[in-house]
């Protein structure tokens, strides 16, 4: 299974997985599963969403954040984030960032052009570097502004429109509950709804109630993200939120084939050796081998974080300095055929 083993776990897949295999409409779109890859800065570029199509079972991908200020002229064979393959593009959301609404209408104009599924607002991220922007979860200090660039973005494109976002920089609910209201209003065709105040960085729990609240605040779809690891953790937050589907990003990026086990689509777990050292070559197709070992490097911290010992295995393989020694790594690490553990190392799921 794609997930750690457990009894329970077997137990619920069924279940899970025949909720997850109703199909859901986005803007009159039909989408064939309940499930999306998570955008994650640095994991969720081509190379990667590669690997969750090849095993199936995700209904949605995203892109990494893309800058709205320069998507508009970004060349796809130079960038690292605006790069896709044709036959993603059918179910591939282009995630943008930003505070200008006139550069991310012309943004999301490009995306249209290019054939993208979709457009996502992020208005959660609450990493420095994009809130001294002005951008990601800094909005939700001014939601009147992120309604302006709905709006903008809304008049420039037909495409599926949907937006990303936190409870807030503080606990009250009532203030996402309204923002919901009002995205909807302004013409979001879905929400991804992450369920912590923006200074959270993941040291505390995410509140799953806050999920329901949205979702029983708006007629579109909602898709509940934060914190799931398990099938018992994906069946608890559709059954407890009433969520539509469910958004998953670190465990996608320690298991890939996650998707395809939680759907039941997934005929035999893979051997994960064989596959990070697939993944690695496929990595360096895409962008050479100086940028596909760093990037490979991103997802390491995830896939150990499910094994014993996991941190140990991590340094092991992430002191390679190019692939041969990174492939030699991956093998002495993986010679005992360690077993995951029932549940992942919070210390590695960073």
């Amino acid at each position: 299974m794609g997930l750690p083993a457990s009894s329970c776990t077997r137990s619920l897949l069924p279940d899970l997985a025949e909720k997850l295999r109703q199909p859901f409409l986005i803007q009159g779109k039909e989408i064939p599963f309940r499930t999306a890859l998570a955008p994650m800065a640095g994991i969720g570029h081509v190379a990667f969403r590669h690997w969750v199509r090849h095993f199936g079972g995700c209904g949605l991908l995203f892109t990494e954040m893309c800058n709205a200020r320069a998507l508009p002229h970004e060349n796809p064979a130079l960038s690292e984030v605006f790069r896709w393959q044709p036959e993603e593009l059918e179910s591939l959301i282009c995630q943008i960032f930003g505070e200008d609404p006139d550069l991310m209408a012309r943004a999301a104009i490009r995306i249209e052009k290019e054939g993208f599924f979709g457009v996502d607002l992020n208005f959660g991220c609450s990493v420095a570097a994009i809130c001294k922007q002005g951008g990601g979860a800094a909005l939700l200090r001014n939601p009147d502004k992120a309604l302006v660039i709905v709006e903008k973005v809304r008049k420039a494109i037909r495409i599926p429109l949907s937006v990303k976002f936190r409870t807030g920089w503080d606990d009250n609910v009532k203030n996402a509950v309204d923002l919901a209201r009002k995205l909807e209003t302004a013409g979001c065709d879905l929400i991804t709804f992450h369920p912590r105040v923006a200074p959270d960085r993941r040291n505390r729990p995410p509140r799953w109630d806050h999920i329901q609240k949205i979702k029983e605040a708006v007629s579109i779809p909602v898709l509940g993200n934060g914190n799931i690891f398990t099938a018992e953790d994906g069946l608890r937050m559709l059954e407890e939120t009433g969520c539509d589907g469910l958004s998953i990003g670190r465990m996608a990026a320690a298991r890939p084939w996650i998707f395809a086990d939680l759907t039941g689509q997934l005929s035999e777990e893979p051997d994960t050796a064989a596959l990070l050292l697939s993944m690695h070559a496929g990595y360096c197709r895409h962008y050479g081998e100086l940028r596909g070992l760093r990037l490979f490097k991103k997802i390491l911290p995830y896939v150990m974080a499910v094994y014993p010992f996991g941190h140990r295995m991590h340094a092991h393989i992430r002191a390679a300095s190019h692939g041969e020694d990174l492939h030699m790594r991956i093998r002495e690490a993986f010679a005992t055929n360690p077993r995951p553990n029932a549940a992942p190392n919070g210390n590695l799921m960073v």
